[in-house]
């Protein structure tokens, strides 16, 4: 295969050459995405790489913590994890490859054709929040883990991925126990974005962002109280739970 790179203003994408239409694309997306994240978030990320995959096979070979990534993840939001963003490269599927990817239940191929601006508003929001170690080290690991409902549920919102969820989102109350409050590690990607749709709601889309920019020494609990105007954590989880409920039952 012959690997190519195409250019716009802010990005460059590598991908094979028969796919030179389709990384057009998405370097458009791109630079549509970090002019509407710019109303929201004090720094964007540019000079990025976005390189495109036509298999799953090829996106795990070249970041090998994918498939880590998709056993951690619920069954219900497992194909949407189609890509993964690290400080100066974005690996993902190809337009191609994500339409494949797609089932039949509405709103799943919506998800999957926003997966480069998800996976950009994520490097976004690393990009911005202040507490977030720079470095790739234990203690990053454990704050990414610690707070993934947050920074995936932000830039899941942000793209646009949860507004095409209810689906997906029906199918995980079905399977399983019932989510924690704020959502694990393997609900972060489909339910995150939920809490951040709940705060979007009540408190307004700039709150959202801005809630996103820093990880509340206390922890996570501490801050959604504070985020809801210091209401009981209570009273904010089960307004979450009946919004869940909500969406499900819109699917």
């Amino acid at each position: 295969m012959t690997w190519v790179e195409s250019a716009s203003r802010s990005f460059r994408a590598r991908h094979e050459f028969a796919d030179r239409d389709e990384a057009e694309r998405v370097l458009h997306s791109l630079e549509l995405a970090r002019e509407r994240l710019a109303a929201f978030f004090p720094v964007t990320v540019d000079e990025l790489t976005v390189v495109l995959h036509r298999s799953p096979t090829s996106l795990a070979l070249a970041r090998p913590v994918v498939p880590i990534a998709w056993l951690a993840t619920a069954p219900a939001a497992r194909r949407y994890l189609a890509g993964w963003a690290s400080r100066e490269e974005i690996h993902m599927l190809a337009p191609s490859a994500l339409e494949e990817r797609a089932s039949s239940v509405p709103g799943s191929r919506e998800m999957l054709g926003r997966t480069p601006v998800a996976l950009y508003a994520r490097r976004v929001i690393a990009e911005c929040n202040r507490d977030l170690p720079r470095r790739a080290t234990p203690a990053r690991a454990r704050a990414e883990l610690r707070w993934a409902w947050l920074l995936e549920g932000t830039a899941r919102w942000f793209s646009g991925q949860t507004h095409h969820a209810r689906p997906a989102i029906a199918r995980r109350l079905h399977e399983g126990r019932a989510p924690s409050f704020p959502p694990g590690v393997r609900d972060a990607l489909l339910l995150g974005g939920t809490v951040v749709d709940l705060m979007a709601r009540e408190e307004g889309e700039a709150a959202a962002a801005q809630f996103a920019c820093r990880l509340e020494p206390r922890g996570p609990r501490a801050a959604l109280a504070e985020a809801f105007g210091g209401r009981p954590l209570r009273t904010t989880e089960h307004a979450w739970r009946s919004h869940v409920r909500r969406l499900a039952a819109a699917a």
